[in-house]
C-alpha cells in the first residue's frame, strides 16, 4: 500500500499547505515521491541520478527551510544547476566524473523555499537538442506514450513530473527547453523574462538566451514557485524589471480584456502539423469566449537571419563549455569524447570569428527591436508551442549525418561550408521546435499550457508569449483558460494511481 496514496490528486501547492496543517509529513510526501520514482521509472528514464537517502534525512530534519513549499518533493535538471556534493553532468560523458562543489544560486533558492530534492534527470548533452536521447544515460520517454519522446532539453523533468513521480521540477530554457516538454508532456512550462532568475554560469547562457525556472501540472505552482527564486543574483549580467505585485497575486487576479495576435505559421519553420495547428486555432476560439480581442498577426524580422544568428550562439557557446571542460580537466576534449551533434555545434563555434559572432549579435538587436514594437499593439502572441506532435524516440537520430558533415569540414576550407551546414540544420533538427527560439532572442516570457489532446492521446501545447516583464500578465491570463478548460483531471494512464 502506497505511504501516502493522495499524493498526486494535489499540486505542490496543495502538499505544501497539508504539511503546514499537519495533515501530512515531510518524510511521508517523500516516500511517496521515491515509492513512484522506482516504480515509474525504469520504463521512462526520467530520473537519472536518485538521492533517496540525503531527501529522506532532509525531509526529517529539523532545520528542513519552512519556505512556502517546505516539505514537497523536487527534481533537479541534470545541466548546471550545482548541488553541493552532487553530479551535474550535463548529460555528457566528459562530466561523467564532476561534483559540485557549492550549491549555486539558483539551487539555494529552491531550497530555502523547503522544497527537497530527490534526484536529477535527464537532459541531451550539453542541453543542445530539443529531444532528451543522451548517449551517457539512454533516451527519456513520454508517459503518455513512452515510444514518444517527452521533448528536450527538459525532458527528463517533463516525464517525471507527468508520470506523478512529483509534482513540479527544473527545468532551463535555452530555446524552448522548458517549453517544448510542457507541451509533450501536457504541462505548464513558463519561461521567465531574461533577468527575472538568477542566471547559469556565464560559458552556459549562450549569450543570455537560458532562463531557468520549472515545469508544473498547475498554474498557480508555476507563479509561486517563480515567487520563491525570482531576483537576479550578485553578478548576474541582466536584471528584469522587479515585478509591482508578487506573481500569485497576478495569477489570483482576473486578466483585463486583453489584444491576443494569433500566429498559426512556423516562426523558424517552413510549416505546422495539422494537430498544432487545431490547438491553436481551439485557444483562439477559448480567448474569444471569454472576451478577448483576438486576431491573426505575426511579428516581422528575418527568419533565415535569424535562426542562423540562433544556432550561431548556440554553436559558440557550445564550443566555450568545452573549453572550459577542458581547463578544468587539464587537457584538450578529443572528439570520441562527445556526441557526434556536439562536436559539429563546437566545430562550428570554434571557425567564428570575433567578427562574424558580433556580427549576428548585431543581427540579432535589429529583429528584437522589429518583435518589440509588435509587442507595441498586442499584448499577447499566441501560436502552436511546437510544430509537430511529440516525435517518436530516435526521430532526430541524425548520427550519419552529422559524421558526414564533420567530413565536410575536414576536406574543406571550413569557412566555405559553415553557413552552408548551418542553413542544413535549420532544416531539420529545429523544425518541430520552430515556434520557441525567438523569444529566448528577445527575452520575453512565453509560457506553454495543454489546452488539447490530439486523437492519438498526446498533449498539443499552445504557447502564450508575453512583453518583457509581464509574467504576471501570462499568469492571469494562464489561470482564467486552466479555469475554463481544466487539464488537472487529464494523466497518462498508465502513470497514475
Amino acid at each position: 500500500m502506497a505511504s501516502f496514496p493522495e499524493y498526486e490528486a494535489h499540486d505542490a501547492t496543495g502538499l505544501a499547505a497539508l504539511v503546514r496543517s499537519g495533515e501530512v509529513s515531510p518524510a511521508e510526501l517523500v516516500e511517496a515521491a521515491v515509492e513512484r520514482i522506482a516504480a515509474r521509472n525504469p520504463a521512462l528514464n526520467a530520473v537519472v541520478h536518485p538521492m533517496y537517502e540525503r531527501a529522506r534525512a532532509q525531509a526529517v530534519d529539523p532545520q528542513l527551510p519552512d519556505g512556502p513549499f517546505r516539505g514537497v518533493p523536487f527534481l533537479l535538471k541534470d545541466l548546471k544547476a550545482e548541488d553541493a556534493g552532487e553530479p551535474s553532468t550535463g548529460g555528457s560523458r566528459l562530466l561523467r566524473d564532476f561534483r559540485a562543489t557549492h550549491d549555486g544560486a539558483l539551487v539555494e533558492r529552491f531550497k530555502r523555499a523547503g522544497l527537497v530534492i530527490c534526484g536529477r534527470t535527464n537532459t541531451p548533452e550539453f542541453g543542445i537538442m530539443g529531444v532528451t536521447e543522451p548517449e551517457l544515460y539512454g533516451p527519456a520517454r513520454n508517459p503518455w506514450n513512452p515510444e514518444h519522446t517527452p521533448g528536450g532539453s527538459s525532458g527528463g523533468s517533463g516525464s517525471a513530473v507527468a508520470a506523478g513521480m512529483v509534482p513540479a521540477a527544473h527545468g532551463g530554457d535555452g530555446g524552448g527547453s522548458i517549453r517544448i516538454p510542457a507541451s509533450c508532456c501536457g504541462l505548464v512550462g513558463l519561461k521567465p523574462t531574461r533577468g527575472r532568475v538568477p542566471l547559469p554560469p556565464a560559458y552556459g547562457s549562450w549569450n543570455g538566451f537560458v532562463v531557468e525556472h520549472v515545469l508544473t501540472r498547475s498554474v498557480r505552482d508555476s507563479a509561486g514557485m517563480l515567487d520563491c527564486i525570482e531576483g537576479p543574483a550578485p553578478g548576474d549580467a541582466y536584471t528584469a524589471p522587479a515585478p509591482s505585485e508578487p506573481f500569485l497575486a497576478s495569477y489570483a487576479r482576473a486578466p483585463e480584456r486583453l489584444k491576443i495576435a494569433v500566429c498559426t505559421e512556423a516562426l523558424f519553420g517552413d510549416d505546422t502539423h495539422p494537430d498544432c495547428r487545431a490547438a491553436v486555432e481551439e485557444a483562439a476560439t477559448l480567448a474569444r469566449e471569454l472576451g478577448h480581442d483576438v486576431r491573426e498577426a505575426r511579428p516581422s524580422f528575418d527568419k533565415a537571419a535569424m535562426t542562423r544568428a540562433y544556432l550561431c550562439v548556440v554553436a559558440a557557446g557550445t564550443a566555450a563549455a568545452i573549453r572550459v571542460t577542458a581547463a578544468q580537466r587539464g587537457r584538450r576534449v578529443r572528439a570520441r569524447e562527445v556526441e557526434p551533434k556536439t562536436w559539429l555545434m563546437r566545430t562550428i563555434g570554434e571557425a567564428l570569428s570575433a567578427g562574424e559572432y558580433v556580427e549576428q549579435l548585431d543581427v540579432i538587436a535589429r529583429d528584437c527591436a522589429r518583435v518589440a514594437s509588435f509587442f507595441a499593439d498586442y499584448d499577447l502572441l499566441l501560436t502552436p508551442t511546437l510544430a509537430r506532435p511529440p516525435l517518436r524516440v530516435g526521430a532526430l537520430d541524425s548520427a550519419l549525418a552529422e559524421r558526414v558533415a564533420l567530413q565536410v569540414f575536414r576536406a574543406a576550407p571550413i569557412k566555405a561550408v559553415l553557413f552552408k551546414v548551418l542553413d542544413e540544420m535549420a532544416r531539420e533538427p529545429m523544425a518541430p521546435n520552430p515556434n520557441t527560439q525567438l523569444f529566448n532572442m528577445t527575452g520575453q516570457p512565453a509560457i506553454s499550457l495543454p489546452l488539447y489532446w490530439s486523437a492519438d492521446g498526446l498533449p498539443i501545447g499552445t504557447q502564450w508569449v508575453g512583453r518583457s516583464g509581464e509574467e504576471g500578465r501570462l499568469l492571469s491570463l494562464a489561470r482564467q483558460l486552466e479555469d475554463a478548460r481544466p487539464w488537472a483531471g487529464r494523466r497518462p494512464p498508465e502513470f497514475r494511481d
